[in-house]
């Protein structure tokens, strides 16, 4: 998780993508932007709906936002990486990252979206 830029708690990388990205790249980009980290791919695991006053504009006058989360299995930490400046790299044990959640969708996204696609991993390896 990386520190917020606007106040207390930690989020995950997030952002917008690019005309020429699939939100997977975009996902992947934003890992190696704000937390300096790269890895694979591995599964989407949910949409999550919140409200961002930085995106009202007339299409969306209430800010509402839609973001897919995916699970990425962290191959390398960068020592250098775009937000360094401004951002803090942690990592957490999943009760400490749902207890540091700065927003509830995160949160959400968290207990019920990876947790319950962790627990499905764990059954196929089993």
């Amino acid at each position: 998780m990386i520190n917020s830029t606007s106040g207390p708690g930690l989020l995950f990388p997030k952002g917008g993508w690019e005309n020429d990205e699939t939100v997977e790249e975009a996902a992947v980009r934003e890992a190696i932007e704000e937390a300096g980290v790269r890895g694979d791919l591995l599964d989407f695991v949910g949409d999550y709906n919140f409200k961002n006053k930085t995106h009202e504009d007339e299409f969306s006058p209430e800010g509402f936002c839609k973001a897919a989360m995916f699970a990425l299995l962290v191959k390398e930490e960068l020592n250098a990486w775009p937000e360094q400046s401004t951002r803090i790299r942690s990592w957490l044990t999943i009760s400490q990252a749902i207890q540091n959640c700065r927003h509830a969708w995160m949160k959400e996204a968290l207990e019920y979206g990876f947790c319950k696609w962790l627990a499905q991993k764990r059954k196929t390896t089993s």
